[in-house]
C-alpha cells in the first residue's frame, strides 16, 4: 500500500512540474495545446521547429520520468525481508492471510503488508508483588526467559496481535507468582527460590501454551520484605543465635565437667587398682615368706629327727667328750633336770665326794 502511495505522489509530481515547465515559456495549456495539433497536422514543419515552437521532451519528461521513478517505488514495493528467526506474518488491507513468509526475499503484492514476529528466545526482567500464607507482603524481582512457537505464531497474531506480552503473558505472570508465593510461609520463601521458580514457569507454561508462547525458565531474582517483617525476623535470629550460643556453653561446660569427673573416676580407680597390686603383692610376699618358713621349719624339724635319731648314748658321750676343755663344769643338772647345782658352792662349803681319797 505505502509503494502505490508513494508511486501515485511521484505522478503527480511529474505532472506539476511538467506543467511549471511550461509556464517558463509564458504560455498557456492551450496555447501549447493548439500549437502541439498544429505541428500533428503538418508534418512537414516537426523537423525544424522554430524557437517559438514548444519541444515537447521537455514537457514529457517530467512526466516519463515520474512514472518509471513510480514504477520503480512499486517494484520495490513488491519486495519484503525477512530476518531470520522471525515468522513473517502476511496481511491483505488488514487482513491476515493463510500462509506465512520464510525468512530472507519474497514478493508480495504491492497492497499486502508483512508483521515480523519474534521467534527467538527473548527475555523480560519484571517486578510484581506477592502475599505469603501468612500474609506478609514481599516485592518480587524476577525475570522470564520465553520464546514464540513459529507455527502457531500466525494464530498468536490473529487472535492476540503483536502486542502480546502485555495483553497476554504480563498477567499471567503476576497471577501465577501471587498463586505460588501465597503456599509458602514468608520466612520459607528465601529457602525455597528455586522451588518458587520451578512452580510458576511450570504453571505459565500449562497456560501459554495454547497461544503458542513457551516459557523458557524464570528466575527469581531478589524477594524483599516489609521493613517490620524485616526487623522481627532478624531479632528472632539473633534470639536464635543467643539461645544456641547459651546451650553451647552449657553444653560445653556439662562436658567438661563430664570429663573431669571421668577423669577422677579414673584416677581413683587407678589408685585403687594400685593398692590392689601393692596388697596383692605384700600378701604374696607374706604368703613366700610363711611358705619359706614353713619349708625352713620343716627342713629344720626334719634335720633335728634325722639328729635324734642318729644320736646314741655313746655318741652322745664321745660328743661331749670332744667338746670338754679338760674343765670341770661349775654347774651340774639334777638327774630329773629339775634343779640346777653350783659345785663352786659346793666346795666352798667343804663338800667332799665320797668317791676322793
Amino acid at each position: 500500500m505505502l509503494g502505490i502511495f508513494l508511486a501515485v505522489v511521484v505522478i503527480i509530481a511529474g505532472i506539476v512540474a511538467s506543467c511549471m515547465l511550461t509556464a517558463l515559456k509564458e504560455k498557456t495549456w492551450k496555447e501549447w495545446k493548439k500549437e502541439w495539433d498544429y505541428y500533428n497536422e503538418n508534418p512537414a514543419y516537426r523537423s525544424k521547429p522554430s524557437d517559438d515552437e514548444p519541444d515537447k521532451s521537455k514537457v514529457r519528461l517530467p512526466f516519463f520520468a515520474g512514472v518509471v521513478l513510480a514504477a520503480i517505488i512499486i517494484i520495490v514495493s513488491c519486495l519484503a525481508i525477512v530476518p531470520t528467526g522471525y515468522t513473517g506474518i502476511l496481511t491483505t488491507f488488514g487482513r491476515v492471510e493463510d500462509r506465512t513468509i520464510s525468512s530472507g526475499f519474497n514478493f508480495i503484492a504491492p497492497w499486502q503488508q508483512i508483521v515480523k514476529m519474534d521467534n527467538r528466545t527473548q527475555k523480560v526482567q519484571l517486578s510484581t508483588s506477592a502475599f505469603s500464607s501468612d500474609i506478609q507482603q514481599v516485592d518480587v524481582a524476577m525475570s522470564v526467559n520465553y520464546c514464540i512457537d513459529q507455527a502457531t505464531a500466525q494464530e498468536l497474531y490473529r487472535t492476540v496481535g503483536i502486542n502480546y506480552y502485555d495483553n497476554v503473558m504480563f498477567p499471567r505472570i503476576q497471577e501465577n507468582t501471587k498463586a505460588v508465593f501465597s503456599q509458602y510461609s514468608a520466612e520459607n520463601l528465601i529457602a525455597k527460590r528455586d522451588t518458587l521458580s520451578d512452580q510458576i514457569a511450570e504453571a505459565m507454561a500449562n497456560d501459554l501454551k495454547r497461544y503458542g508462547i513457551t516459557i523458557v525458565s524464570v528466575a527469581i531474582e531478589d524477594i524483599d520484605f516489609t521493613d517490620a517483617f524485616t526487623n522481627a525476623v532478624e531479632a528472632k535470629q539473633v534470639a536464635a543465635q543467643n539461645k544456641l550460643t547459651a546451650q553451647t556453653e552449657q553444653e560445653q561446660k556439662t562436658m567438661e565437667e563430664r570429663a573431669a569427673a571421668e577423669r577422677a573416676k579414673i584416677a581413683a580407680q587407678a589408685d585403687a587398682d594400685k593398692a590392689i597390686i601393692a596388697a596383692n603383692a605384700d600378701l604374696e610376699v607374706v604368703k613366700v615368706q610363711a611358705e619359706a618358713a614353713l619349708y625352713a621349719g620343716e627342713k629344720e624339724a626334719e634335720m633335728n629327727k634325722r639328729i635324734s635319731e642318729s644320736l646314741t648314748p655313746e655318741l652322745t658321750k664321745y660328743k661331749w667328750i670332744a667338746q670338754w676343755n679338760g674343765e670341770l663344769p661349775t654347774t651340774i643338772l639334777s638327774d630329773d633336770g629339775s634343779y640346777m647345782i653350783n659345785l663352786d658352792d659346793i666346795k666352798s662349803s667343804g663338800y667332799k665326794n665320797d668317791g676322793e681319797s
